[in-house]
């Protein structure tokens, strides 16, 4: 059987549905999920930190979740800004169709679970949040990353969580040697959250 990843598009795992007790938007909330996506027990850490201390997303535009897993950041967004359209996106096929299960049991009908190639292609997002999928490997994270940060608004701005030991400064560095204006906002638990800004500009700490 092949290595089962959370960033598999068929999850080789069985699809052994669970119910699971979270908080979101600080609300209490029960939600599905499965073995074969990121952190399918609770909310990570990392998106944890994340979901505290992002600013409040848009009320209105396309806001993206990049690398949605079972949803947490993506219903997120949906609960705290119901009048925007929140895409949540991921090559894990399980796990997009986790989100749309989760929307419809949390009654949100503003969420888009979709692959990459769903998103359509002219969308500028006003915003983006993410806690990308470091173990792809660099290049592909930097590639990821390039092609979702160019479909940022003129005033979007992405909000990416990673693990200070996972590289979080050196992504940082990238982010500005490419281009974007990168800024850690904030630092708790091992995990750095970086505020970025679509084209040019310097990284500040």
């Amino acid at each position: 059987m092949p290595e089962d990843h959370y960033f598999s598009a068929e999850p080789a795992s069985a699809d052994e549905r669970r119910r699971v007790p979270v908080t979101l938007a600080g609300r209490d909330v029960v939600v599905e999920t499965a073995p074969g996506v990121f952190s399918p027990d609770h909310v990570d850490a990392g998106t944890a930190v994340l979901l505290r201390t992002a600013p409040p997303p848009p009320a209105a535009g396309d806001l993206v979740d990049l690398g949605c897993g079972w949803g947490p950041v993506a219903l997120t967004l949906a609960l705290l800004s119901p009048g925007a359209t929140v895409w949540a996106v991921d090559v894990n096929a399980r796990a997009l169709d986790l989100v749309r299960r989760n929307a419809d049991l949390l009654g949100l009908d503003n969420v888009r679970a979709v692959a990459p190639a769903g998103v359509p292609a002219d969308l500028r997002a006003a915003a983006l949040w993410s806690n990308p999928p470091i173990r792809v490997g660099k290049p592909a994270l930097h590639a990821m990353l390039d092609h979702w940060l160019d479909r940022l608004d003129d005033d979007g701005e992405a909000h990416l969580v990673v693990q200070r030991n996972l590289g979080a400064d050196s992504l940082q560095r990238w982010l500005t040697d490419n281009g974007h204006a990168a800024e850690r906002v904030a630092s708790s638990k091992g995990f750095r959250v970086l505020r970025v800004r679509r084209g040019k500009g310097t990284s500040t700490r």
